[in-house]
């Protein structure tokens, strides 16, 4: 349960990112409640974790799941570029984040 928090910050994250690049290119007001709403529940979803989980681990897979599901989504409904490179670097995070969290 403790990590459905975390998981639950990222997600919200993603959708922070998701209303961002919405508003910074209509600056539509439709667009501030995923974007001002997202990264309101994942501050608090995270916050939230803190009560259970150490903080450097929560934090390291919360930026590192946030990080890769942004990039993925950016690619996959933005039209970002994808290529073996970005592809690699965002593998790595992920593997970063999780390091931090099965070594502590």
């Amino acid at each position: 349960m403790k990590w459905l928090w975390v998981l639950a910050a990222a997600a919200a994250e993603i959708c922070g990112v998701v209303g961002l690049k919405q508003f910074s290119t209509t600056r539509h007001l439709r667009h501030l409640g995923p974007f001002i709403g997202g990264f309101g529940l994942s501050f608090l979803a995270l916050y939230t974790s803190f009560k259970y989980l150490p903080i450097s681990s929560a934090y390291a897979v919360w930026i590192g799941l946030g990080t890769a599901g942004a990039v993925v989504v950016n690619m996959i409904f933005f039209h970002e570029k994808r290529n073996p490179g970005r592809v690699m670097g965002m593998v790595l995070i992920v593997i970063g984040a999780m390091g931090v969290k099965w070594l502590s």
